[in-house]
């Protein structure tokens, strides 16, 4: 194994709204570091990160993106703003966490809003994944009922999706993968003022 195989990789959550504290919250019950970024100088949120947990780290934006695997958990329409933060994400996995939810389909070209996404984060590998809970479901802990609750990911990278889908498992989420971003990966994204099949379903697997 290559050194660039066995390196740990590092995490990293844009946006640190109710989704992004959800997020951090099932990194931090795994005790797993995690970056936490928004626009925002990292001292104003300082207090709510400190609030979840040990492992979350209050940085800039700048200093986030330098992870290997980024939560994208912004606005849907803040996302260009996120992805002018690098020239080009190469090497880097985005998993995006919005929804479009109000966008009219139009404005998308057609496309599923997370192609969109997708092209505006040249080189990057990205994964839909992690939005169909609401924030209430997400920051609990996913072992519910004698199962696991589920996470739907969806990704035109195979390989990317086989990563995400291992971080899910360490969180201890039941993943399951939808295959790519226009076929399975339209259950779970919004189109115009229509959720998509998946979305708020909270769903446990028994295995």
């Amino acid at each position: 194994m290559s050194k660039s195989e066995n390196k740990e990789k590092s995490y990293a959550i844009i946006g640190f709204g109710i989704i992004g504290q959800a997020l951090a919250k099932a990194f931090a019950r795994k005790g797993i570091e995690v970056s936490v970024a928004t626009t925002r100088d990292p001292e104003s949120f300082a207090a709510d990160a400190a609030a979840i947990g040990p492992t979350i780290l209050p940085t800039t934006l700048a200093e986030a993106v330098k992870a290997d695997i980024i939560f994208l958990a912004v606005r849907f329409e803040s996302h260009p703003d996120v992805a002018k933060a690098l020239p080009g994400w190469q090497g880097k996995i985005i998993v995006d966490v919005t929804n479009a939810y109000g966008v009219p389909p139009d404005k998308l070209g057609g496309q599923p809003s997370a192609r969109v996404v997708a092209q505006a984060f040249t080189g990057g590998r990205l994964v839909k994944g992690f939005n169909h809970l609401v924030a209430a479901l997400l920051e609990q802990d996913p072992a519910v009922h004698g199962g696991r609750r589920v996470v739907f990911l969806a990704s035109d990278d195979d390989g990317a999706a086989a990563e995400i889908g291992a971080l899910a498992q360490n969180l201890g989420f039941a993943p399951v993968q939808l295959g790519g971003l226009s076929e399975g990966g339209l259950l779970v994204q919004a189109r115009g003022k229509t959720w998509g099949k998946l979305i708020f379903n909270d769903l446990v697997r028994f295995d």
